[in-house]
């Protein structure tokens, strides 16, 4: 029984071969960053002017009260299936903070609008499970000098340090009523104190509504991360070609994100070859990609905190056909069109419009007996930040500088097995938008030219 099982399995690699594929060449490096070294419990470098000015703006929206936020907890290496790291921080205690320790609580006490205390507290640090887990930040000169928080207590504090901050405000509680407080059952005991109710209000609208506008820190956060995330196209686009299989383009470009420093993968990589190129969120990658077809790859690296979110599509065999490049052209005019209307005062439901009616009055019969917007099916853009499809606060609809947003067109044609998308990371200025993500090429000559050099 167990020689026929080996037969069978034997068997079955035998009908599925692993292709003979010339290795690609390495990832290219993004050249002008120097390596930042990864602080215990503090990640990448700290500006502690910004996220101290990211305090007093909360407090100036608050205008008195006290904000309790958590850490995130380490996930469970042996029940939560971890692909990646098994600690993410919560985003709202890491923009207020750039701590990435885990178990740890922040507290702003908030007395007047310019008025803002900041205690960080601790766990106890373990010798012995660092043994395992690596070096921790714990409760010390060292983790207030790294943080530029001054006080800095041990987490077995905390109630009462903040039960006097309370007594002492008098004004409402602020804590994030989202995922990251469902089973502190320290929060639910300050809301409910014996029973009686607090004023407790979510600080979420207020953090969240900061977060929209970034500040210099996550700009240049997130070019890190832009740039990382180019340059996986960069290796993507050179390491194509027909008979590869999706997932074998996944590790060539994600081991340029890896060469490069990234944190880790925004999202699942999507590699989407012909019929799979118009499945939005396809992320399989188990296809083997054929000559004469397109690839939609559909990526974002990690770093500190930020994740870029980049698309381009690229010839299998390394030239659009008449057919693939007249869609293409299409969607590239539609972006540009879309860029070129982004500016202070819009809204993306705006720039939304402008580009169908665009796609709409320019497509002629090109997607038959519809115009080619009626397969255009997913939104033309959303913010970016340290989610993927980061905030969108009700009432900040409109545009501002500072604002980071994606601009990407798309038109899909299931019967045909093609797919286009052309997605751009963008910032919003003073008087119009500036390309973060232009330096993977978007024209078809050049994409075909990058291709043409592996």
């Amino acid at each position: 029984m167990r020689a026929l099982a080996l037969v069978l399995v034997v068997a079955a690699f035998a009908r599925s071969p692993l292709p003979a594929q010339t290795p690609p060449p390495p990832p290219p490096p993004i050249g002008e960053y120097a390596p930042v070294p990864q602080l215990p419990g503090m990640g990448r470098a700290t500006d502690t002017a910004a996220v101290g000015a990211r305090r007093r703006a909360l407090a100036r929206a608050m205008g008195r009260g006290v904000v309790l936020v958590p850490a995130a907890h380490e996930r469970d290496l042996e029940g939560d299936y971890v692909q990646d790291n098994d600690f993410r921080q919560s985003n709202t205690f890491f923009y207020l903070t750039e701590l990435e320790t885990a178990d740890a609580w922040l507290l702003l006490t908030i007395a007047a609008p310019e008025s803002v205390e900041t205690v960080v507290f601790l766990p106890a640090r373990d010798p012995a499970a660092e043994r395992w887990t690596g070096l921790r930040l714990g409760a010390d000169s060292d983790a207030a000098r790294l943080s530029g928080i001054g006080r800095v207590l041990p987490l077995d504090s905390l109630d009462a340090v903040t039960a006097a901050a309370l007594r002492r405000v008098r004004g409402p509680m602020y804590v994030p009523l989202d995922h990251t407080t469902r089973s502190e059952d320290r929060i639910a005991g300050l809301v409910f104190p014996e029973g009686r109710p607090r004023d407790v209000r979510n600080v979420r609208p207020l953090v969240d509504s900061l977060r929209m506008v970034k500040d210099a820190d996550e700009v240049a956060r997130l070019r890190r991360a832009i740039d990382i995330t180019v340059a996986g196209h960069l290796a993507a686009a050179r390491a194509v070609r027909p008979g590869m299989w999706e997932y074998q383009l996944e590790s060539v470009l994600e081991g340029a994100f890896r060469w490069n420093g990234a944190d880790r993968v925004g999202f699942p990589s999507i590699v989407g070859s012909g019929p799979n190129g118009t499945t939005l969120h396809y992320d399989v990658n188990r296809r083997q990609m054929r000559d004469g077809e397109l690839v939609v790859v559909d990526i974002g690296a990690e770093w500190g905190q930020y994740s870029a979110d980049v698309t381009r599509t690229l010839p299998v065999g390394g030239k659009f056909s008449p057919r693939q490049q007249a869609i293409y052209d299409l969607v590239l005019a539609t972006q540009r069109v879309a860029f070129d209307s982004t500016r202070p005062g819009v809204t993306i439901g705006d720039l939304n419009r402008i580009a169908r009616t665009y796609m709409r009055e320019h497509s002629g019969t090109l997607c038959g007996d519809k115009t080619c917007d009626e397969y255009f099916i997913h939104g033309l853009s959303h913010h970016l930040g340290m989610d993927v499809h980061d905030v969108n606060v009700a009432g900040r609809a409109r545009l501002e500088p500072g604002m980071v947003i994606t601009i990407e067109p798309g038109i899909y044609l299931p019967d045909e097995h093609l797919g286009v998308r052309i997605e751009d990371d963008v910032l919003v200025t003073g008087t119009g938008a500036v390309w973060l993500s232009d330096g993977a090429p978007r024209d078809p000559a050049a994409i075909e030219r990058l291709i043409r050099r592996r």
